[in-house]
Parts: structure tokens; C-alpha cells; sequence
């Protein structure tokens, strides 16, 4: 069988390019390794799809090159996305922080999606595992366990190593290596902390509260909740900043973010309160306590010297952490690193040196902040290689 696009990667990243080349009257296939396409949009956000976020700048992005995303993102935006939403009558709502959520179900966006692949009649196979790529001449030939396809151009669209067990695999960057593409080294990102023994054993109790707190790691610093786990850390904050983090070395955590602690705790020197009692006026009691006694424990407030009081609240704004790793793959949200971008046009998503060849979504080295910028950049890339592929 032989048709203008194959799309390799029945996600975000290639549905959204094969309705975008459909469009164009480009004769397009979709082959998905999985039972069902988009998956992943289905469990997103909570089963609510965080679909985009409003304040999409390149900054919220990391990537071996810095610059390669702009041209994408600014030709597809958040308000392109949005309109298609409503032109398909989605209810939505802005949750906080610009993160745009469907009002009752991700599969409303899923079921877009397929919809506009049907308007432009896109074929799509689910089961349908590919069992090789050549390119013997000017056509790709892809060999799959429902038989050969050919087309003039290949996108791969295969995402990245997050959550093998809704079947994510390194197809897509075999496939780059396959054909002489470089890729970077990958990580989890948007993914729990896990902490060492000592450190573990006082929180792990305390697994289930989260606190108000601004992360920090280099230059980065993100202001949401943290939560613990019975392995570490996890919660919005700690999420973002995993994906800056470098292995072995700490984090800060600033515990009061809105409040200066020494001003309050020497407020407090003559009420004849515990430390503990007075810092669960801020946090939930059990973290109070906990958190006191990573410190040394608690006493009354009169026992503390000028000089203890300050050291404990530099302390509250400069909690020091440091992971002794993460939760990998398993719970990562997403990859970081992929194809590597100096390999591909950052207007179209094709490969420099294979014509007709296109890498989009998560198996690039782009990779999203939490709160709906990794959705942007599948419709974005998508959105990109689909007008030329």
C-alpha cells in the first residue's frame, strides 16, 4: 500500500501533524504499536487533559538548543489550539497559572482529534507493530505485523521513555540512530525525588501532606506545593524543578515563601509555645513536627537564643535537600533530551540529512514544564512538520 504520509505514533504529537497534513489533501496513515490511539491525552490532567497553557513562552522549555522551539510555537500558539476547541464546543476552564482544562473529559480532546482525522480522511491502524524501516530510494518502506506500507515521507512521532507500562519504548531514537541522526542523553523529567535512608525514614511517616513551598535548584525556582511520599518527595514544585536537577547535588526549598520566619518565630519568644506548636500555625502539624525534629528538635520558644531563631529561620527559607535519586521512567512524567535538534529544520521537523524524514512531539530533545506546555509542543511540532511532510 502506498500513501503520501505515514505517521509513526498514534499520540498528541502525530495525530495533531496527520489532521494538519490531511488538511493539505495529503493521503496519510497512522500506525499505533498499542490497542488504541492517544493514551496518553486520556490520562492527562487527571482524566481532564491540561490541553495548553496561555502563558506558552520558550522559556518554558529545555532543549540542548535553546532557540529551536521558538519558530514552532510561535507558528502554532495556544489561541490556534483554543479555537479548534471551541469550534468543536468543549467546555474548558483555566484551573491556575494559565493551564487550560476540558470541563468534563480528556476524551472530548481525543475525540477531536479523530474526528478532524476523519473530516480528512486519515487512516489509522491500532495493533500494528513496525517491524522495519529502509528508505531504498526516494520512499520509505516500512515492514509491520499488518504488512508493508510505503509513503514519500515518515513522521515519527513515537514519543518518549515515560511510563513503559502504557507501552512507551526507544523505537523513535533507534529509528533517528538507524539513519544517522544523533540523540541525546536521556532522563526523567517531571518526575518524584526519592531520598536517602535517614532522610526517608523521618518524612516516609508524614507520606500524604503536602505545604506550600518554592523549589529551587541553580537558577530555576518554581512556587507550588510539595508533597511527600513514601519515598521522597514529589508534588508540582518538585516535579518542575527534577527536571533541572543534577544528580548528587541538593535542592532548596524555600517553607514560607510569602512570610519572613525570623520575624515571626521572635514574635514568639514569650508565648510559652513549642517550636513545633508555633510552626503548625504554617504547616499541617505532622510536617511541623517532623520538620523539628530534622532540625534538632523542639522546645519552648523562650529557650532559643536570638541567634538560634535565626539560624532556624534561614532554615525555613533554605531547607537543603539532596535527592539520592528519582522515581525514574516509571512515574516520570516525560523524557528529557531526544533526536537532537541540530539535526532537524526548526520550521518544518525535518531531518537535515534524510529528506522526507520528521521527528515530532516528545521523541525530540524539547522538553515541556508541567502545566500543559508538553501538549503545546506536540500540536506546535505536529503542527509544523504536518504543513510540510
Amino acid at each position: 500500500m502506498k500513501t503520501d504520509v505515514i505517521v509513526i505514533g498514534g499520540g498528541a504529537a502525530g495525530l495533531f501533524c496527520a489532521l494538519t497534513a490531511g488538511q493539505r489533501r495529503r493521503s496519510v496513515l497512522v500506525l499505533e504499536h498499542a490497542e488504541k490511539v492517544g493514551k496518553k491525552i486520556l490520562i492527562s490532567g487527571g482524566g481532564r487533559c491540561n490541553f495548553t497553557n496561555l502563558h506558552t513562552a520558550p522559556d518554558n522549555f529545555l532543549s540542548g538548543n535553546p532557540n529551536f522551539h521558538k519558530s514552532a510555537l510561535a507558528r502554532f500558539t495556544p489561541q490556534d489550539f483554543i479555537e479548534l476547541v471551541k469550534k468543536h464546543r468543549i467546555a474548558f476552564h483555566e484551573k491556575k497559572l494559565g493551564q487550560l482544562f476540558c470541563n468534563e473529559s480528556s476524551q472530548q480532546i481525543l475525540g477531536m482529534l479523530l474526528d478532524e482525522c476523519r473530516l480528512t480522511n486519515v487512516e489509522i491502524r491500532v495493533n500494528c507493530r513496525v517491524q522495519s524501516v529502509e528508505k531504498p530510494g526516494d520512499t520509505f518502506v516500512v515492514e509491520t505485523s499488518q504488512g508493508r506500507f510505503e509513503s514519500e515521507s515518515l513522521v515519527v512521532a513515537t514519543g518518549g521513555l515515560s511510563i513503559p507500562k502504557m507501552g512507551a519504548t526507544d523505537f523513535g531514537h533507534r529509528l533517528a540512530r538507524q539513519f544517522g541522526l544523533k540523540v541525546t542523553e536521556m532522563r526523567p523529567a517531571l518526575v518524584p525525588f526519592t531520598l536517602a535512608e535517614g532522610d526517608r525514614k523521618i518524612l516516609s511517616p508524614l507520606s500524604g501532606i503536602s505545604v506550600d513551598a518554592m523549589a529551587k535548584f541553580g537558577k530555576r525556582q518554581f512556587r507550588e506545593n510539595i508533597l511527600v511520599t513514601h519515598q521522597g518527595l514529589s508534588g508540582p514544585a518538585i516535579l518542575q524543578i527534577s527536571s533541572y536537577w543534577k544528580p548528587g547535588e541538593a535542592i532548596e526549598i524555600d517553607l514560607l515563601p510569602e512570610a519572613d520566619a525570623e520575624t515571626l518565630l521572635t514574635n514568639e519568644c514569650d508565648s510559652g509555645k513549642e517550636l513545633k506548636t508555633v510552626l503548625s500555625q504554617f504547616w499541617p502539624q505532622r510536617f511541623a513536627q517532623a520538620w523539628a525534629t530534622i532540625q534538632g528538635g523542639s522546645k519552648p520558644m523562650r529557650q532559643y537564643s536570638n541567634k538560634e531563631l535565626r539560624a532556624i529561620a534561614e532554615r525555613i527559607h533554605h531547607w537543603r535537600i539532596t535527592p539520592n535519586g528519582t522515581e525514574g521512567y516509571r512515574k516520570a512524567e516525560v523524557t528529557a533530551g531526544g533526536v537532537n535538534t541540530d539535526e532537524l529544520s526548526s520550521k518544518t521537523m525535518e531531518s537535515r540529512h534524510v529528506p522526507r524524514l520528521f521527528f515530532i512531539g516528545e521523541v525530540v530533545d524539547v522538553t515541556g514544564q508541567l502545566g500543559g506546555f508538553n501538549f503545546q509542543w506536540a500540536w506546535a511540532s505536529g503542527f509544523a512538520a504536518g504543513q510540510s511532510a
